[in-house]
């Protein structure tokens, strides 16, 4: 179970399909609450990721590092070598790639050479195709810029290629679930867990108590969600309980 804090300006932030941002408090408190509460991990995601807040985003992992001792993942604004190295002395256990690794996949096999795929966590921002009449169909494309600008990518092709890369995890992003609370897009995950051999992480959609067994059931490795547990709809806790109850392992 893997609370997410989108982190804008050193504060939590969080919307609708990565819309309408409001505040959800301070990231490092948050940190602390949700390790305190029994989360498995933690991911902070610089959702501006320019070069003005890098130098916050990596105070921020400092502060946390400090305080909150479950692993870390950090990504956004992630473009070289040196971004994840800088990362990981601040205290990040694993860094995600996304835009960067779109541009330039060798980029992916660089980190992992370095650090080791352990390290190297693929951000996939996943959008589904749509047709003529605007309905959903059954392909994915891999999305930047929050899903607003697509790629062309097919996203199962692009799990794929950045697993033979050296990627040691994909964290799965359905944009169009994202901040929704309508439940992950099982069919996305079911898709992806069937392509790749390494961990999956479902990301987008989680708004009760009933939406996370299913994802796992589908193939996630781990669920991960943001303002169900930032605004207390929900505790960690109580999804860990709900998971236990459908018969499904948790730590």
């Amino acid at each position: 179970m893997i609370p997410c804090l989108d982190v804008d300006a050193g504060r939590v932030v969080k919307g609708v399909n990565f819309q309408g941002l409001r505040d959800a408090g301070d990231p490092v408190e948050l940190a602390g609450r949700y390790d305190a509460q029994g989360a498995d991990e933690l991911t902070f995601l610089d959702v501006t990721a320019s070069s003005g807040n890098r130098d916050t985003m990596v105070d921020v992992v400092r502060r946390t590092a400090e305080q909150v001792f479950i692993p870390l993942t950090v990504g956004g604004g992630v473009r070289t070598v040196e971004d994840v190295d800088r990362l990981l002395r601040a205290g990040a256990d694993k860094v995600g790639v996304n835009t960067a690794a779109i541009a330039r996949p060798a980029l992916i096999a660089e980190v992992a050479d370095r650090f080791g795929a352990q390290v190297l966590v693929l951000s996939a921002d996943v959008r589904r195709r749509r047709n003529d009449q605007d309905r959903g169909t059954g392909d994915f494309e891999v999305t930047t810029h929050g899903g607003r600008q697509g790629t062309g990518l097919d996203a199962v092709a692009w799990c794929v290629q950045a697993t033979g890369l050296g990627a040691g995890e994909i964290l799965l992003n359905s944009m169009d679930a994202d901040g929704t609370r309508d439940g992950f897009d099982v069919e996305l995950i079911a898709l992806v867990r069937a392509a790749v051999s390494i961990p999956v992480i479902a990301s987008g959609g989680a708004g009760a108590l009933e939406h996370f067994a299913p994802a796992v059931r589908a193939g996630a490795d781990a669920v991960l969600a943001a303002s169900v547990f930032h605004f207390g709809h929900l505790t960690i806790g109580a999804v860990k309980d709900a998971l236990r109850a459908e018969g499904l392992a948790v730590r």
